[in-house]
């Protein structure tokens, strides 16, 4: 029995470890989704609204406090609130003051209408309303809430609800039902209006902190030192590390075949030099092999001693060095080291291949850990600082975010970043502006937004001598196709008169 029970475990635990990595898969997606600031707006109004209209409603059941007909206007004007956060609407007084003002417009319109004869609240038409009193009741809530800056559209409803809400009373007079649904409205609203004040300053505004994974992380750091502007790809990806108290930077160099044979070369002769790595007979690296290993090992730790020091004194962040064996594969070969030294982002040097991206770089991007390829402007000294900085941006989601963390990071306090997108027809303005705004009202700091009606190589090209640097997506989401037909904007941008980062997330 228990032979069977380890065979059907054997079974069942490859479909159960299966299970639990489309589980994490559908969480991350469904954490990727929810950054988008449209989604979150969604799932706050299909959870919160209900929640307080019921909340509402018990308390009117418990004392038959609040009338029936007041819930109307109080749904939509909660729908209003938390549908646009940030809007013209959004603001927790004027809706409080707005739904009480049209109350008690609804409350005069009622006392003009019996002290002329125009209706009777409880008489045997008291469904049908008097056209006068309807306007009149219109009228005097567009002025009052002009007047005392109270304008809310839900403010119209309550007025007008006034003018039949006492068929729907117990009360012995019209004038205590009437005293009675406008403070009903008042005590409603704002309980919603403290909810919703409490939900927009305690999450909808702290969702970087809660929601946004893209920018939560990202500051181990690990920078393989190659090619000539490693330096420069070093002191960015330190930039990035020091805005965290957490932050670290790893600096790793790959030992491969051509840095042992140039070590051997200056530790032996020529035909050393030209003698096989490994000896056919046992199989074992030659000891002068073994030698020129240990010695391209320790001149690589040398140098990134020295650049870990320069870094440590410059930028005051830990710094760390790393020499990997194993060059066959470099990029694999960093990846592993990101995994095994607890690094979520990768700052690479940019490097480039028949107009592409070179095969170190290409397999950086398709792992799975945050990368970014850096190329900084052409003939110049590493930075240290960047006190304006550029991201464009297609639409909203976790690799913006990423962009908007990381030029908040190098900018400092009293540096700038602007957030721009180009579009293609003049239609398009107020929906971008719109994400725009979104994208970057989430995160401190000042930002500038720009929305241009031009073709994005241009726009940049435009705008490279007024900024330290351009943080470009890497498009990595793209299908094959598409990336064909219209290459990534990193590559067709050129040379440019300041820094570009390019980021890559899996």
């Amino acid at each position: 029995m228990s032979g069977v029970l380890r065979d059907l475990v054997d079974v069942v635990r490859p479909w159960l470890q299966r299970a639990r990595r489309v589980e994490r898969r559908e969480l991350r997606e469904f954490a990727a989704w929810l950054e988008h600031t449209s989604n979150l707006v969604h799932i706050s109004v299909l959870l919160f609204v209900p929640v307080l209209i019921a909340a509402v409603t018990v308390i009117s059941n418990t004392g038959d406090v609040f009338p029936f007909v007041l819930f109307p206007p109080l749904a939509s004007g909660t729908f209003t609130l938390f549908a646009d956060p940030e809007g013209k609407y959004a603001s927790p007084t004027k809706f409080v003051a707005g739904l009480t003002a049209g109350a008690l417009c609804g409350t005069a319109a009622i006392w003009v209408a019996m002290h002329t004869a125009l209706h009777d609240p409880l008489g045997t038409d008291s469904l049908r309303v008097s056209p006068v009193a309807a306007a009149l009741t219109i009228f005097l809530t567009g002025v009052v809430t002009w007047a005392f800056d109270f304008e809310e559209p839900s403010a119209f409803s309550t007025a007008l609800l006034a003018l039949i809400a006492p068929v729907f009373s117990n009360s012995g007079t019209v004038g205590d039902f009437l005293l009675q649904y406008a403070g009903s409205v008042f005590v409603a609203s704002s309980v919603v209006a403290v909810a919703f004040s409490f939900w927009r300053s305690e999450f909808y505004e702290q969702r970087e902190r809660y929601l946004y994974r893209s920018t939560q992380g990202d500051d181990q750091v690990l920078v393989p030192m190659r090619g000539e502007d490693a330096e420069a790809a070093a002191m960015f990806g330190a930039k990035l590390a020091a805005a965290h108290d957490a932050g670290k930077v790893v600096l790793v160099d790959v030992v491969d075949d051509r840095a042992i044979a140039e070590a051997a070369e200056t530790l032996s002769t020529e035909a050393a030099t030209d003698t096989t790595l490994v000896d056919p007979e046992t199989s074992e690296l030659d000891p002068e092999e073994d030698v020129a290993e240990a010695q391209a090992a320790d001149d690589a730790a040398e140098r990134l001693e020295t650049q870990a020091h320069r870094i440590r004194t410059k930028l005051g962040v830990r710094c760390e060095v790393v020499v990997a064996g194993d060059g066959s594969n470099p990029g694999q070969t960093v990846l592993r080291t990101a995994r095994e030294m607890n690094c979520d982002l990768i700052v690479t040097p940019y490097e480039e291949y028949r107009g592409g991206l070179s095969g170190f770089v290409r397999t950086l991007f398709g792992g799975t850990v945050n990368a970014v390829a850096y190329r900084p402007a052409p003939d110049s000294e590493p930075r240290r600082r960047w006190r304006r900085v550029l991201v464009p941006v297609r639409r909203a989601g976790d690799t913006a975010h990423a962009m908007i963390d990381f030029a908040r990071r190098l900018v400092g306090r009293g540096g700038s970043v602007g957030v721009c997108t180009c579009i293609d027809r003049e239609g398009d303005r107020r929906s971008t502006e719109s994400m725009l705004a979104d994208l970057v009202e989430a995160f401190d700091g000042s930002f500038e937004t720009r929305v241009a009606r031009s073709d994005i190589e241009e726009f940049l090209a435009s705008n490279d001598d007024h900024y330290d640097l351009f943080i470009i997506g890497a498009s990595t989401d793209r299908s094959a196709a598409s990336r064909f037909v219209a290459p990534p904007t990193f590559q067709r941008i050129g040379d440019l008169d300041c820094d570009v980062a390019v980021v890559h997330r899996p």
